[in-house]
């Protein structure tokens, strides 16, 4: 018991010395709505804290046992609360630079009143462009308003060249699956495309997912048009990339 006191404690402690740290950005514009500005960031400080005192308990000897669980968990925590931080950092950049707020409210792509929401999730960003401003009808060539739009995500994404960028099409269930799914693959391949044109280096996936994972019911004009969207996922590694359209 004596033990594990000390295991918690020193974690808590190591911790602590990142969640301590002061941002070194301004989030006023990017703040998450009812999550606590830095939240991910501390969980990730705490997780990673952790992590580093049981690989210090168990890499070490005896004698220098304590010493060594102190000193992983400080280095775990830097390195846990530092993920958060940029996922965190990253969402609000993009925020500002599409001129809305971070909203993680899980009803906020069903608010006919946002054209561009930007969630912060808890292993990505997650970026969700309504259709009308992103292509014509039935069309998968970008407006110039949408070049433009992505061009400003480029803008944050030449920030965080190890980011991994997914881009998913979607459509209403008006026509065929196989037609709605070559139009939303021809969507998110051209997204990527123009992202890619941009000159950033992350890595870039494209999916089509065609009326799948609906928002809302397809029953109505108004919420077919919540379902026909572009979605960008950011990961900060290979692991945490998800099926976008499951």
């Amino acid at each position: 018991m004596k033990n594990i006191k000390k295991f918690i404690s020193v974690s808590l402690i190591g911790a602590l010395f990142v969640g301590c740290t002061p941002a070194s950005y301004d989030d006023t514009h990017g703040r998450p709505q009812n999550v606590p500005a830095g939240e991910k960031t501390q969980q990730g400080a705490i997780y990673g804290a952790i992590a580093g005192a049981i690989l210090g308990g168990i890499t070490s000897g005896h004698s220098n046992r304590e010493k060594h669980i102190l000193q992983g968990a400080i280095a775990g925590a830097a390195v846990g609360g530092a993920y958060g931080y940029s996922l965190d950092r990253q969402a609000a950049q993009m925020a500002k630079a599409l001129n809305t707020n971070v909203d993680n409210s899980p009803n906020a792509q069903a608010n006919p009143n946002k054209n561009i929401i930007v969630s912060k999730r808890a292993n990505y960003v997650q970026i969700t462009f309504r259709d009308n401003m992103m292509f014509p009808t039935d069309s998968a060539v970008p407006t110039p308003s949408a070049s433009a739009l992505i061009s400003r995500v480029s803008n944050i994404l030449n920030q965080y060249p190890q980011t991994i960028v997914q881009v998913a099409g979607f459509t209403d269930n008006r026509g065929s699956y196989s037609h709605n799914l070559t139009l939303s693959q021809n969507r998110a391949r051209n997204v990527a495309n123009t992202l890619k044109q941009s000159g950033i280096t992350n890595r870039i996936y494209a999916k089509g997912c065609s009326y799948n994972k609906a928002i809302v019911p397809n029953t109505t004009p108004a919420n077919m048009a919540l379902n026909r969207r572009v979605e960008l996922y950011l990961y900060p590694n290979q692991s945490a990339v998800i099926n976008p359209c499951q």
